[in-house]
């Protein structure tokens, strides 16, 4: 993953929250960041390439306090719904 794309799905897509009683977990933080490479259409990296490049700007994967934000969010919530029909 690039850094500049990596800075681009930061800054599009979350908001480091303190106030925020938990985070996002490693499904919703990858599903977040698919969603993002749809969009931008950038290829997707492996779990463990953003597990790497959060940890590179001091975010924990499993303990942060991050939330989801902009376009991005909604189509992860909507792809994520269960099918209603």
């Amino acid at each position: 993953m690039t850094s500049t794309d990596f800075e681009k799905f930061l800054s599009e897509s979350v908001n480091q929250e303190r106030d925020a009683e938990s985070g996002l977990d490693g499904d919703e933080l990858y599903g977040l960041y698919t969603s993002w490479c749809l969009l931008n259409n950038v290829e997707p990296e492996t779990p463990d390439a953003l597990w790497t490049a959060l940890k590179g700007h001091h975010i924990s994967p499993r303990n942060n306090h991050l939330t989801m934000k902009g376009p991005v969010a909604a189509d992860y919530i909507i792809a994520s719904a269960p099918d209603l029909d």
